[in-house]
C-alpha cells in the first residue's frame, strides 16, 4: 500500500487547483450562491470538455478516460478546498458511480457516454421525508403497468435534481427495492428548488406522480448495488471533506499569524497554539482515512466496505471541527457573513449530514466487520 500520489496524479492537482482558482474564487462561489442552478455553463463546457473530468473514472468502453478512484480523490480535494458547486458531485461521484455499479451493461452504454462528455447531468432520488438514506426506508413505488414501470412518491434533498435531465430513483416493487432512470422532463415529473443551510450546494425536491421509470438491473435485486455506488461516493465525498477542512486550517493558520493582540500576534499564545495543533491532527489524520479509502476504492477489495464507512464517518467530524475552529480562531470577524469562513462552515455541516451522519456510518462499519 502506497499514499503517494504518482507524479501524474500530482500534476492533475496542479492543473484542477489551478482551474478552481480562477474559476471558483470565492467572489464567484458567492456569485453562484446567489444563483438558482449553482453553476456556470461556460466553466462546466471547459471541466468537462477541456479538462475531461467527467470522464476520468468512468471507463473506456463507455466513453470515459478509464481512470480510478485515486485521480477522482485528487480532483475532489481540490474542489472542496474551493468550495466548488455545481452538478460535478452529484453527477460524477454519485449517479456515475451508482449505475457502473448497478451491474447492468445497457444502461451503462446507454447514460455513462453522456455524462462521460459532460452533456448530461445526472443525480441519484433516494431520500424521503424521513430523512433516512437506509434503502430499506423508502416508501416510493413503483408498478408495471403493461410493460410501462409507473413510479409515484416524493424524494427530498436530491442533489442538483433541478439541474439534472438524468434522475435515478429508488422505488419498491413487488419484489422489493428496485432502480429506475427517469428522464426530469418527462410527464408526472416535477422538480423544486429547496432553500437549505448550505447555499453552495443546490438541493431539490422531486415528486413522481406516475412518471415513466426505465428499469436499471433487475427488480428487486438493486441495493447492494447502490450500496456501492454510495461507498464510492462517500470516498468522493471524503477527499471533498479533506480539501475544505485543509483549506479552514490554513485560514486559521495565516490568520493567527497576522492578527496582532496585546502587540503580539495571537498565534503566540499557548491556546491558539494548541487549536492550530489540533487541527493539523486532525486534518492530517482525515487524510489518511480518505487516502486509504480512495486505494480500497481503486483496488475494489475486501477492505473497501471498510474503508468508506471509516472514511465518511472521521472525515465528516473532521471537516467540521476544522471550520468551527477557524472561526473560533478568527473571532468576531469569523462570525460575519462577509467573511469566507462562514461558507466552509456550512459546507462542512451539509456534507456531514450528506449519505447519513457520522453514527450512521460508524454503525455500517460495525455491522460490516460483524459486531
Amino acid at each position: 500500500m502506497n499514499f503517494a500520489f504518482s507524479e501524474e496524479q500530482e500534476e492533475l492537482r496542479k492543473s484542477v487547483r489551478r482551474f478552481m482558482e480562477e474559476k471558483s474564487s470565492v467572489k464567484t462561489v458567492r456569485s453562484l450562491m446567489e444563483s438558482t442552478t449553482g453553476y456556470d455553463l461556460d466553466t462546466w463546457k471547459q471541466l468537462s470538455e477541456q479538462l475531461g473530468l467527467c470522464s476520468l473514472a468512468i471507463p473506456e468502453k463507455f466513453g470515459g478516460a478509464g481512470f480510478g478512484a485515486l485521480e477522482t480523490t485528487v480532483v475532489f480535494e481540490e474542489m472542496g478546498r474551493a468550495l466548488f458547486g455545481g452538478p460535478f458531485f452529484s453527477t460524477v461521484a454519485v449517479a456515475a458511480n451508482v449505475i457502473l455499479s448497478s451491474g447492468d451493461e445497457s444502461a451503462c452504454e446507454e447514460y455513462l457516454p453522456s455524462i462521460a462528455a459532460g452533456e448530461s447531468l445526472a443525480t441519484l432520488a433516494s431520500v424521503e421525508a424521513s430523512g433516512s438514506w437506509d434503502l430499506e426506508a423508502i416508501d416510493t413505488t413503483a408498478t408495471n403497468d403493461g410493460g410501462t414501470w409507473k413510479i409515484n412518491g416524493e424524494k427530498r434533498f436530491v442533489l442538483d435534481g433541478h439541474n439534472a435531465n438524468l434522475i435515478l430513483v429508488t422505488a419498491k416493487t413487488e419484489k422489493g427495492v428496485s432502480l429506475f432512470a427517469v428522464n426530469s422532463g418527462d410527464a408526472g415529473v416535477t422538480t423544486t428548488l429547496v432553500e437549505t443551510l448550505d447555499q453552495t450546494r443546490k438541493m431539490a425536491t422531486v415528486t413522481l406522480n406516475g412518471a415513466t421509470g426505465r428499469l436499471i438491473g433487475d427488480e428487486g435485486e438493486a441495493i447492494e448495488g447502490i450500496e456501492t455506488g454510495l461507498d464510492l461516493a462517500c470516498v468522493a465525498l471524503a477527499a471533498e471533506q479533506v480539501g475544505g477542512a485543509s483549506r479552514c486550517l490554513d485560514m486559521a493558520v495565516d490568520y493567527a499569524k497576522v492578527r496582532i493582540q496585546f502587540g503580539r500576534p495571537i498565534g503566540s499564545f499557548q491556546a491558539i497554539k494548541h487549536k492550530c495543533a489540533d487541527l493539523l491532527l486532525e486534518v492530517e489524520s482525515a487524510k489518511s482515512a480518505a487516502y486509504y479509502s480512495a486505494w480500497a476504492a481503486s483496488e475494489m477489495n475486501e477492505e473497501f466496505k471498510m474503508a468508506a464507512p471509516l472514511a465518511k464517518s472521521f472525515c465528516s467530524d473532521a471537516y467540521f471541527k476544522a471550520a468551527a475552529e477557524n472561526i473560533q480562531i478568527h473571532g468576531g470577524i469569523g462570525f460575519t457573513w462577509e467573511h469566507d469562513a462562514h461558507l466552509y462552515f456550512k459546507r462542512a455541516k451539509s456534507s456531514q449530514l450528506l449519505f447519513g451522519d457520522a453514527t450512521f456510518h460508524r454503525e455500517r462499519l460495525a455491522s460490516r466487520i460483524g459486531l
